[in-house]
């Protein structure tokens, strides 16, 4: 009766492409360095090749490329053959990936690339095998034992493969200078957007717009009647100094509790005697999710932000976060 407990395999699984993996590190040599600069200096696009497993490898490559930085896609080589090897152009880096380096469509679609003197990077298992002698530039793997218990299903070589091309994509991001900036270009939507959004994209109440903004000195009853004027305020207003520094918020909360207590007095009362000094704030370039994991513990629904030399400049609300979808961001990821 065969063993119906999986787990056995399962962990035996993970340690062979675990293996497969770690090998990587210490295989990894100039030749490594040079495929790296060739798709630094690439002056158009890396198209990424593989067939099978290797070929979805392929794919996933060439879109971690292009969303770091460098112009990528995918070259199916049954295609390339038939027609879609048009899609190369002048200047195309072609980055093939191959275990054996021996597979009928990757050696077809190569003698053609060669015969257009495109660049070739190979990612495979050997430096001897038909691709590594073609390629002008070979990642050879070594040898790797494959995790399936057959010996036959590409598993701990696809993984090798990911990795090893990972490795590859961010090093190019990291020598291309990458910033955070760019990034966010290529990912305005969904969760990568919204934790890039700077709180300067993301803010709806702005200075010489509809922020409310007046001197410390202001008292009760006249900053309600400058309030006013302003459509859809937020629910506080900024204080400055002379100097046009921040020295403190007031709240619609501290308002209610204000009227209630004191009804009398109230309107005459100046706001620097009343507001929360010194509060809490955001510079304007922050991420948007560096402004949830302030206001998230503190339990605040307004946080001032502020330039470089500390002037009030905007408001952002809880609101904007919502719009954001930025409640269910866990500050302790960031």
């Amino acid at each position: 009766m065969p063993d119906t407990d999986p787990l056995p395999l399962a962990r035996s699984v993970i340690d062979a492409e675990a293996r497969a993996v770690a090998s990587l590190a210490a295989a990894l040599d100039a030749h490594f360095s040079r495929a790296a600069r060739m798709i630094l200096d690439c002056p158009a696009s890396v198209l990424t090749s593989g067939i099978g497993k290797a070929g979805h490898i392929a794919r996933k490559l060439a879109a971690t490329l292009a969303s770091t930085g460098t112009p990528s896609h995918y070259l199916s080589p049954a295609d390339a053959v038939h027609g879609d090897l048009g899609a190369v152009r002048s200047g195309d880096i072609v980055l093939i990936l191959s275990a054996s380096g021996e597979s009928d469509e990757i050696l077809r679609m190569l003698s053609i690339l060669k015969k257009l003197n495109h660049p070739v990077i190979a990612i495979t298992s050997t430096r001897t095998n038909s691709l590594a002698r073609a390629a002008d530039c070979t990642l050879a793997m070594g040898k790797i034992d494959e995790a399936c218990p057959l010996g036959l299903a590409p598993s701990a070589s696809t993984t090798a493969m990911l990795a090893l091309g990972d490795a590859l994509a961010l090093s190019v991001m990291k020598l291309r200078n990458f910033t955070p900036d760019d990034f966010f270009l290529d990912h305005p939507a969904g969760q990568l957007g919204r934790k890039l959004t700077r709180v300067r994209e993301a803010m709806t109440f702005k200075k010489g717009e509809n922020l409310p903004l007046y001197h410390e000195s202001i008292t009760l009853s006249d900053m309600l009647h400058a309030r006013a004027k302003i459509q859809r305020p937020p629910g506080a207003v900024l204080l400055h100094d002379d100097s046009g520094r921040l020295t403190g918020i007031f709240t619609d909360g501290d308002l209610r509790r204000l009227i209630t207590t004191d009804p009398a007095t109230a309107p005459s009362k100046i706001l620097r005697t009343v507001m929360h000094k010194n509060p809490k704030r955001i510079p304007a370039d922050s991420l948007a999710s560096d402004a949830m994991a302030i206001m998230r513990p503190l339990r605040i629904d307004e946080l001032p932000v502020v330039d470089a030399q500390d002037l009030p400049i905007g408001l952002i609300d809880i609101q904007d976060l919502v719009v954001l979808n930025m409640l269910d961001v866990d500050p302790d990821t960031q």
